[in-house]
This record gives structure tokens, sequence and C-alpha cells, in this order.
């Protein structure tokens, strides 16, 4: 899939914004606040009804008043053409595909897969566990049909189970359990099924983008000990109802990256980080793509987080693809392949190619 047409309308300092990219390379450079990476987040925005850079929606309102909306003419490999639209007004939104009204956001993602990379990527490695549960999620989303439901089924019964550890009912507890159970089975062999897909591709990536971290290995660890979950629960119960929390679970789960037999992230460099976390990402680009949703590639500011050989691996790699890549940056930059030049200023765009 790639944008023929994107439309902003008073998203921070976008006021009015028509843009008609490229369908391979898109480069948008210019000073800082500019409003490079507000282009940017406006297509997160409009594929996963939330912003990567703040939780609060009125940051995102500009100055003509307390709503946005941002609009997309994308097409298909087979040339299918999809109309999709977001408006967001104090705590409201309305999405629209084809004209049609949404009643979940789902339904906009599920459309338009976009994979990003931006400064903060590197907590992929260094972040909290719920940052990698997050990302093998999203992965999950796109690549099985099911999991979508399997999630919402899980985190309903978790806080349903979380609700009577606190309220002491031990026999609402025992009711829901096998439940429970079955549902973490299901979304831990989900997720382990995709951290191995991922496993399988990232040695490559990493020995093309950073030799000295060629070896590193990564497992899922599903977020229980030994044993099944049901008992795992019933022998943490005590604790349980100590905490009022349910501590067993993929709700607990993680990702562990070992080099050389240590955690990665206590010997690896902050470079070293924000390497394995590009590597991650292209790596969920590529199964992806494999599996028929070929995602949109974001790409924030890519200049300032790696030296001039690095940037250009990365670059390399994600042209090598051949989907669409939208890259922000201060300064342009020799491009490998022909694609559209926009200068950004003010929170105005000019296509210069």
């Amino acid at each position: 899939m790639f944008i023929r047409k994107l439309q902003i309308d008073n998203l921070r300092n976008l006021q009015q914004v028509s843009i008609d990219p490229d369908p391979g390379l898109n480069v948008f450079y210019g000073g800082n606040g500019a409003g490079k990476t507000s282009i940017l987040e406006a297509l997160v925005v409009l594929s996963r009804g939330r912003s990567f850079r703040t939780n609060q929606a009125s940051e995102l309102f500009g100055s003509e008043g307390k709503n946005f909306t941002v609009f997309a003419e994308t097409q298909s490999e087979e040339g299918k053409t999809l109309r999709l639209g977001l408006e967001r007004s104090g705590r409201h939104w309305r999405a629209r595909k084809d004209g049609a009204e949404l009643k979940q956001l789902s339904q906009l993602t599920r459309v338009m897969p976009l994979v990003l990379m931006e400064p903060n990527s590197y907590l992929l490695v260094s972040g909290a566990p719920e940052v990698r549960r997050k990302y093998l999620d999203w992965g999950m989303f796109h690549v099985e049909q099911g999991f979508l439901g399997i999630y919402r089924k899980y985190s309903r019964i978790l806080k349903q189970r979380n609700a009577a550890l606190r309220l002491k009912k031990l026999d609402v507890i025992e009711s829901i359990d096998d439940v429970f159970s079955g549902l973490g089975v299901q979304l831990t062999d989900a997720r382990r099924t995709h951290a191995a897909a991922l496993a399988a591709r990232l040695g490559g990536l990493l020995a093309h983008l950073s030799p000295g971290l060629g070896g590193l290995a990564i497992s899922y660890e599903q977020g229980w000990g030994g044993g099944t979950l049901k008992e795992s629960l019933q022998a943490g119960l005590e604790t349980d109802l100590k905490h009022g929390a349910t501590g067993s679970g993929p709700h607990r789960a993680d990702i562990a990256f070992v080099l050389d037999g240590a955690a990665a992230r206590a010997v690896v460099s902050r470079g070293e980080q924000k390497l394995l976390a590009a590597a991650l990402i292209l790596s969920q680009a590529e199964i992806l793509q494999a599996g028929g949703s070929d995602p949109i590639i974001l790409l924030d500011d890519l200049a300032s987080e790696f030296d001039k050989n690095h940037f250009q691996k990365v670059i390399g790699r994600t042209l090598e693809m051949g989907g669409q890549v939208w890259v922000t940056g201060t300064q342009t930059f020799e491009q490998p392949e022909a694609g559209a030049l926009f200068h950004v200023e003010r929170g105005k765009v000019q296509k210069m190619v």
C-alpha cells in the first residue's frame, strides 16, 4: 500500500497541508519545529488513533480550534483505492472509510499498516517490558486476524480477576481461572510465534547493520515460571490476594535480548541500542510485507540518530523493501533512488522535486 494524497487540517502547526507523495521515497527537510515530525504524527494518528508523541489529544489541536482532521487517499498493490479520514474534536472522534462511518479505530489500522522509527525507538531495548509487549502485539494484530479478539478478551478477564482479588472473592476467582488460563495460553502462543519469526530475521539484519551485534539472541519470556499458567495462578494466589493484582500471565511477558551471555541492555551502547531497535522495526516490517500487509515506513529524524555509515545502511535496507518510505530531517541527503523532496517551514510544505 502507498498514500497518494495526504491532507492535514489544524494538527499542531499544520493548519492546511496537502501532500502528493511519491509511491517510493519521500524526504521532508527543514529546521527544528518546522512541522516535519507532525506530518508523520498525522499519519500515525490516522492509522492508530493516537499519537506517538503525547497521550493528550488536546496537544494536537492547532490554533484554529479544538479539533483536527487527517485524510488520506491510499492505493493497494492491486490498484484498489481507499479514502480514509479521521476527525478528532475534544474527546470525540469520527472515522470514515470510503465515506462510511467506522465503529472502531482498529478498522483504520487494519487497512493502513505502518511502522515507525523515531528517536525514542531505542526504548524497545532499554525501556519497560510494556513497550516490547506493545511491539509484539502490533505485529500480531496485522499477521493474525483473530489476535485482536483474543487480546481484548484476555484484557477484560484480567480486569475481572484483579477486581475479584481486591474484593477477596475467591469463588469468582476460581470460576474464571480456567477461562483466564486458556486465553492467556492463546495470547502467549501467538506472541511466541511472532517472536520466533522476528528472531529468524533479526540475525541477518544485525549482521548487516552492526556486525558486533550479529551474535545477539532473543527469546520470549512468557510471564510466569515453570508449569502451566493455571498451576502458576494457584501457586501465587496468596500473593495475588495480598497485592490485589494477578502476578502470572502474558501481561507480565517480555522479550529478552542476550549478547555474549549477558543482558544486552547492560552491555551495548546507546548507539547499538538504536541499531538493534532499527533491526527490530525493519524485521517486523519484512514479516508484515511477507504476509501481504505491505506497511508504510516512517523514519523520523533518522540522520541525527546514526552516523553517516549506519544511516546509509538503515535507509538502504529500508528502500530495498520496495514500499513507500517517509523520512524527515533537518537537511537533505543524497537520495539513492528517485523520489520526492519536500521543504517544511512554519507548518507549510513545499514540494521541491
